[in-house]
């Protein structure tokens, strides 16, 4: 495994060496970081048995259900990119360390997004079926805890013994976070009402913890001291919060052909994204209305779907859930010790909030 990183590594390297190059944009950055951390992935995916192998390639977009190369939409490969961009504004270049922890981000992300699928019941993501809507749930849950475990094995063999226990624990640690979030998330859909602070601690655990990790870990491959690694997690965790507020408003509003998800699959399970959340907390004529849609205790119809998506929007939770995330982008950058060593961050953090899928 090392040996392939390595490779990896020589022939990356020099674009990522932001100090002695013009800035870059934050899709130039997603594609490099798609580059770099791709031979380690392929490396792990490859030495699993069958048919998780199949599975866990499908899932990441590079063959079809047969196992034949047939590149499909890939994900934005956001949190590899933080993992590198945090560990250059730590002055760390590229190394077998930092793509090891970008992997292993990676994979833990795409372990949870397994799950969440499942948990969900969303039988498409980015514009193709899920692996639990082909080969059933528990295939697509273990194919899960498998890139869990190997995500683990990569920091292990690739990290300085004392970077992979820092990098481990610290991985882990988010991993406890982010189910506890993603529990809350679930319970959510069951009671109401749900107010705005209990909508922010839920959305930092479910998607700021791993967003932190990613951050932490680029500054562990660094070598960075324990201040720096904590502030770089204060950062990811912050903007971790924005793209879920982003996340939500896409679910509501996000165009199917772009997201590759269904538009209003969130309302339909009347689940309680922040607009939602802040339609019902109004106080408006709108958001009694989507109460009472809310409280019918079944799944929303389209057309109850449709008229939900405008009572939110008459309520002004649109530009309130546009506000707050503009505020955690505020809170990300006040973090960083010296942005002008951090402009990648701060290019992947505008990103998040102007995305469209």
């Amino acid at each position: 495994m090392a040996k392939t990183i390595e490779v990896a590594t020589v022939a990356v390297n020099s674009a990522f060496s932001s100090a002695a190059s013009p800035a870059r944009t934050a899709e130039r950055l997603l594609a490099e970081a798609r580059v770099a951390v791709r031979p380690a992935l392929e490396r792990m995916v490859g030495e699993l048995p069958e048919p998780l192998r199949t599975m866990a390639g499908y899932h990441l977009g590079w063959w079809d259900i047969a196992g034949t190369r047939a590149p499909a939409a890939a994900g934005k490969t956001l949190r590899p990119a933080l993992v590198f961009a945090a560990a250059d504004a730590c002055g760390g270049p590229m190394s077998c360390q930092a793509i090891a922890a970008a992997g292993a981000v990676e994979l833990i992300h795409n372990f949870t997004l397994l799950h969440d699928d499942v948990m969900d019941g969303d039988r498409t993501r980015r514009g193709r079926e899920t692996v639990w809507s082909i080969w059933g749930i528990p295939d697509a849950i273990l194919l899960g805890d498998v890139l869990h475990t190997v995500a683990i094995e990569l920091l292990v063999q690739n990290l300085t013994p004392d970077c992979s226990a820092a990098a481990v624990a610290r991985l882990e640690s988010a991993v406890v976070e982010l189910c506890r979030g993603q529990h809350e998330d679930c319970e959510f859909e069951r009671r109401a009402p749900v107010d705005t602070d209990e909508y922010l601690r839920m959305a930092m655990g479910k998607t700021g913890s791993l967003m932190g990790a990613a951050c932490a870990l680029g500054a562990v491959s660094a070598h960075a001291d324990l201040a720096v690694t904590s502030t770089m997690d204060v950062f990811g965790r912050e903007i971790g919060v924005a793209f879920q507020i982003v996340d939500d408003m896409l679910g509501i509003w996000g165009e199917t052909a772009v997201t590759g998800k269904p538009t209003g699959a969130d309302l339909a399970r009347r689940k309680q994204s922040l607009p939602v959340v802040a339609a019902l907390q109004s106080g408006t004529r709108a958001g009694a209305e989507l109460a009472e849609l809310y409280g019918c205790g079944q799944p929303l119809t389209a057309g109850q779907v449709h008229r939900a998506g405008a009572l939110i929007e008459e309520s002004g939770a649109r530009t309130i859930a546009r506000t707050m995330a503009g505020d955690r982008m505020t809170a990300a950058l006040a973090a960083l010790p010296d942005p002008t060593r951090a402009r990648d961050l701060m290019t992947l953090a505008d990103l998040l909030v102007r995305r469209d899928r």
